[in-house]
Order: structure tokens, then sequence, then C-alpha cells
């Protein structure tokens, strides 16, 4: 940007004040007497000296000395880049760089360890997903090969090993179901349908389809009271009625044989409503609680898998919970029992 001199300024608007002024003054001066027109030329001096010097004094006061303080401050910022601010620029700068590059390092740490757990986590996946199927499959072998060697022409021999392939046919098929379910729920293909029903009434139901499950093993599954009043959410019903199955057939299946109880009790939390599955079960172990809900972990794989069941039952009950922007958490001590809660929208 440049500057004019202040005097200059001033002494340019002045001429033009005085221009302006001695025209208006000229075309006065046909109207009006000689005297006249020697009186206003002496005031015409008189305005442009006044004129000179208020411009003058005002573009010292505003400009010039405004002009002033920033050439005052560039010169101080130039005196203060010595060497011991450039040491200390040089130093502040070592410093956050090296700052960044610490929590890069710490950034691609984490990332790395997240990626070792994901391939740990995969290669334990296939394994056990491979194990699962893999039983089946040479079941079926077994049996099948069973009847083509001469089984086939004894009625006792190949009505038992085809009810046993049966048998192995339905777990791969509840297998690659579950798995099917989870993919889903997972990618948001499968939609759920909600609708307003009664929670208790959906619970009864569970409760009556797997009573014949829970009398072979001498285990009551029970409501914790009596509900008079209806509990109505809003959820998909075939989907929470899964989960329910899923839960209480867990606690069936770890339950104390012949002196094992389900007890499935509802609480108010405003806005939702608690739904809570406790059994007196074995209980989990508190370094496996972190896991219970990936597919096909099992806290007791031996015992599990006398069991039966997919290993995906839990997987899928968080799955569909979570799909409903709802929580589900567990809490367990072994030899006393577990207790698994979920919360669903009050309708």
């Amino acid at each position: 940007m440049k500057f004019e001199d202040p005097k200059n300024l001033a002494l340019s608007n002045a001429f033009l004040i005085t221009a302006l002024l001695s025209i208006t003054y000229i075309i006065a001066g046909f109207l009006l007497d000689f005297f006249n027109v020697i009186h206003l030329i002496i005031l015409d001096v008189l305005v442009f000296a006044f004129s000179y010097f208020i411009i003058r004094h005002t573009s010292n006061k505003f400009i010039y000395d405004k002009i002033k303080i920033i050439y005052k401050t560039i010169h101080k910022l130039k005196v203060e880049e010595s060497d011991e601010l450039k040491s200390k620029i040089s130093k502040q700068s070592i410093d956050m760089v090296n700052q960044e590059v610490l929590e890069w390092g710490e950034r691609q740490r984490k990332e790395i360890m997240q990626l070792k757990q994901l391939a740990n986590y995969r290669r334990e996946f296939l394994g056990n997903i491979s194990h699962e199927l893999k039983t089946p499959i040479f079941n079926i072998q077994g049996y099948v090969l069973t009847l083509l060697d001469g089984g086939l022409e004894d009625p006792k021999i190949n009505q038992e090993f085809l009810l046993r392939t049966e048998k192995s046919i339905n777990r791969m098929i509840a297998i690659v179901e579950d798995l099917e379910a989870i993919s889903q729920l997972e990618s948001g293909e499968l939609k759920l349908e909600f609708s307003k029903f009664n929670i208790v009434d959906l619970t009864k139901d569970v409760i009556e389809f797997l009573e014949i499950k829970a009398k072979k093993k001498n285990i009551k599954v029970k409501l914790d009271r009596n509900y008079e009043r209806p509990i109505h959410v809003t959820a998909d019903k075939k989907r929470i009625r899964q989960a329910l199955i899923n839960l209480i057939d867990n606690s069936i299946k770890y339950g104390k044989d012949k002196e094992g109880l389900t007890v499935v009790s509802f609480f108010d939390m405003d806005e939702n409503v608690l739904v809570e599955v406790t059994d007196n079960g074995l209980g989990i172990d508190r370094e496996n609680i972190p896991r219970i809900f990936e597919r096909f972990y099992r806290t007791d794989k031996a015992r599990s898998r006398e069991q039966g069941g997919t290993g995906l039952g839990l997987a899928i009950v968080k799955h569909v919970i979570e799909a409903h922007n709802q929580a589900i958490n567990v809490r367990s001590s072994l030899g006393i029992g577990t207790t698994f809660g979920f919360t669903l929208k009050k309708a």
C-alpha cells in the first residue's frame, strides 16, 4: 500500500476547496459589484489558509500517527528476530513435531493391536465354524457308509441311522440359518417389524414352548410373580421371542439337574422395560463374561456340545437387542447362577 505525505495531501485538498469556492465567486461576480468581488477574494484566501491547516492537522493526527504505530510494530518484530528467538521457535517446532510423531506412533500401535486381535478372532471363528460343521458332516458320512455296507438291508439299523442322519442335517441347517440371521442383523438387511404387544404373554408362551425340555432335566421355569396387568412394549415380536427362547434355553442347558430354577422378571425403567432371565446354574467365570456373546464361544466346550445347540444363541440375542437400539448385559458367579438382562421400549 502506498501512503501520501500528509502535507501534500492537506495542500491538495485545500486547493480543491479553494478552487470550488473561486468558481462560485466568479459566477457571483457577474451579479455583484466590484467591491463585493474583492471582499470575496480576501475571504477565499482566508478559507484556503484555514482549510490547509485544519486538513494538515487531521492528517497528522489520524493518518500519520497510525502509520507510525505500524512501522514501530514492524520494527519491533524485526528486532526480536534474534538468535535467542530463533532458538526458541526451533525448539518449540521440534517438540511439536516430536509430540505429533509420538501420537502417530501410538495410534499405529493401537491399530496394529486391533488388527492382531481381529486376525486371532477370525482364525478362532473359522476354526470353530469348521469344527461345528465338520462334526455333523462326519456323522452323516459314517451313517451313510454303514448303510451302504449292508445296514440298509436291516430294518432296525437303517431306520436308526437314517434318523441320526436327519438329526445331523438339521444341526447343519440350524448353524447356517443362525449365521445367516446374524449376518443380516449386522448388515441391516434384516428389517425389524415393530408392533405393540404384551411381553408377559409372550414370555409365558416361550416358557410353555420349552416346558418339555425343562422337565427332562427337572428344571422349573417360571415368572417371578403373577403379573395381573399387561406390560406392553414396542418391538419385533418374532425376534424378541427368538431372543427369549435362546436365553431360557441357555439357562436350561446349564441349569442344575433336578433342582434347577429359571425365573423371568420385568422391571419398569421409565421409558423402557427391563427383562431379566435368572438361573441358579453353573455360573460363568469372570474372565469368560466379556466373550460370551461371541459366535461359537463356549465356556465349557465339551459340555456345551453335549448339550447341543449351534453355539450362536447368545450372539443372536445380542444382535437382536442391539438392532432395537437397546442394551443387553450379564452378571454371573460360579456355582451360584447367571442373570441376563435386556431392555425394550415401553409402548
